[in-house]
């Protein structure tokens, strides 16, 4: 009678660490893709930055293009207040919906300035506007890898949240699934046409 006692006693305390490790390694992944959405915050918030100071720099050159100007200032600033959604929530489906569709926008917006840009000769050649450039482009690239590695963390969280054993208990815990960071729309997966 004792060891059947002592071994329902062993096979509880083990269920129970069991599930201990399960919690820990949720908690640990999702701390992990939560992580990697404060580096895309980080590079982000470079981004807001640098745009004032590079639209700054144009509008001396700009003066009639100020409707460019302004749609990207305005595009900044509805990315900030997603981003600021987002953050309170990384993983959340509809804010990681919305700041990829202000991010979709801030980039279309930019890429008219660039347009725009390509007519004035002067403006790039100006030594402050080519450096900002250079430091958005850079920007752009880490903003890139920073998305990419959130990926990968919350298909590594949703992944395991949703394998078993864990998904025995996951619900439980309270660990729900973690959104990607999609493209906003289909067509930004299709190449970008040139013509001249």
């Amino acid at each position: 009678m004792m060891t059947v006692l002592l071994s329902v006693l062993v096979a509880i305390v083990l269920l129970v660490v069991y599930v201990i490790l399960i919690y820990n390694r949720l908690v640990g992944l999702r701390n992990r893709f939560r992580n990697a959405f404060a580096q895309i915050d980080v590079q982000l918030k470079r981004r807001y930055d640098l745009i004032p100071n590079l639209v700054e720099t144009a509008k001396a050159y700009l003066k009639h293009e100020h409707e460019t100007l302004e749609q990207v200032i305005q595009a900044r600033n509805h990315a900030l207040s997603a981003m600021k959604v987002a953050g309170d929530n990384p993983g959340n489906a509809m804010a990681m919906k919305s700041l990829a569709g202000a991010e979709a926008a801030v980039s279309g917006a930019l890429l008219n300035l660039n347009a725009v840009m390509e007519n004035y000769p002067d403006l790039k050649a100006d030594q402050t506007m080519a450096q900002l450039s250079e430091e958005l482009t850079s920007t752009e690239n880490r903003v890139s890898f920073s998305r990419q590695a959130y990926n990968d963390e919350v298909m590594l969280y949703n992944t395991r949240r949703e394998s078993f054993p864990d998904v025995l208990f996951a619900g439980l815990f309270g660990f729900s699934e973690a959104a990607l960071w999609e493209l906003a729309k289909p067509a930004e997966r299709e190449a970008v046409k040139v013509s001249f």
